[in-house]
């Protein structure tokens, strides 16, 4: 187990763990029979152990044999290297290639030019397009990458489509949770930049750029050409309008709209988002607003 904080004393002197990650302060409150291990940061290092221990849980399993490719459909044209895994029902389409130790889905579909790179998960349903991929990258299922954006230009009698010509870029050691979407671009490519972690239900705009290392959490929209700079951190239900840039390690609360820019470092939130200190001061200025109404409509009906 790890014991990283004073406010899990009790759970600390009731575990049945026989060692226990933490820090050399608390290890004092453990009981005798728990072996304390002394580190630094005891939920770093107990992932790090989980991470050896539990190694196969670091990416999807398969249905197939690791190297099989049985009762799926992969066009001729299409380029495999050895120990490539395609499960039963995917669809690997003309000229696309995919590289050593990648599992593709059952019922995953991987379009034509598609270029996967090696030691790479793709869920089952999943449906790519238009998409270059690194290496080591988890797609879970059910996402969709690399379908249209949604570009139209509005007139009285009706809507022009837009051409989207443009591709996603993945890099390496990205993962992406299950039913995301990412657009491919309209003109220039949408990049998904290395070791970004995007959760379930994540929409990504045509043209959008995300930088490396960013944390997308679920049900997070962003929009059109929108830009994330490295290690942006967007909580669970965050909207970026069109256009939208996001500085170098800023972090936007969860639930926010962003319409404006963002700078590097900051810390924003509420709608439309601001700093959070002044969306602090807002919200509690209105609490205190709210209280004395009701208290003066108490009196009144009195």
């Amino acid at each position: 187990s790890f014991f990283d904080h004073r406010k899990y004393s009790e759970a600390a002197a009731a575990t049945h763990a026989g060692a226990c990650l933490t820090t050399a302060e608390l290890a004092k409150e453990l009981p005798a029979r728990v072996v304390a291990l002394i580190v630094r940061e005891p939920y770093r290092a107990f992932v790090t152990v989980a991470r050896e221990m539990f190694a196969h849980a670091l990416r999807p399993s398969s249905l197939a044999q690791a190297g099989e490719v049985a009762g799926a459909h992969v066009h001729a044209t299409a380029r495999l290297e050895d120990g490539v895994t395609i499960e039963p029902g995917a669809v690997v389409g003309p000229r696309a290639e995919i590289g050593s130790g990648t599992v593709i889905g059952a019922n995953a579909v991987i379009g034509a030019e598609v270029r996967i790179g090696r030691d790479s998960s793709i869920g089952a349903g999943a449906a790519l397009a238009a998409t270059l991929i690194g290496d080591r990258v988890i797609i879970h299922p059910g996402c969709k990458i690399g379908q249209d954006g949604f570009g139209f230009v509005m007139g009285g009698k009706g809507h022009l489509k837009v051409p989207q010509i443009g591709r996603v870029i993945i890099q390496d050691d990205v993962e992406i949770g299950a039913g995301t979407t990412i657009d491919r671009g309209a003109i220039r490519d949408t990049v998904i930049g290395e070791g970004t972690k995007i959760d379930n239900l994540v929409q990504v705009g045509h043209n959008v750029s995300i930088g490396r290392h960013c944390i997308l959490v679920a049900l997070t929209g962003i929009s059109g050409s929108s830009t994330l700079e490295d290690f942006v951190v967007l909580g669970a239900r965050v909207g970026l309008n069109n256009n939208v840039t996001i500085g170098e390690g800023a972090q936007i609360a969860a639930t926010s709209n962003v319409n404006g820019d963002v700078p590097a470092g900051a810390r924003w939130g509420g709608t439309p988002a601001k700093p959070v200190k002044l969306w602090f001061r807002e919200m509690m200025m209105l609490e205190r607003l709210a209280r004395g109404t009701g208290g003066a409509d108490a009196a009144a009906d009195e």
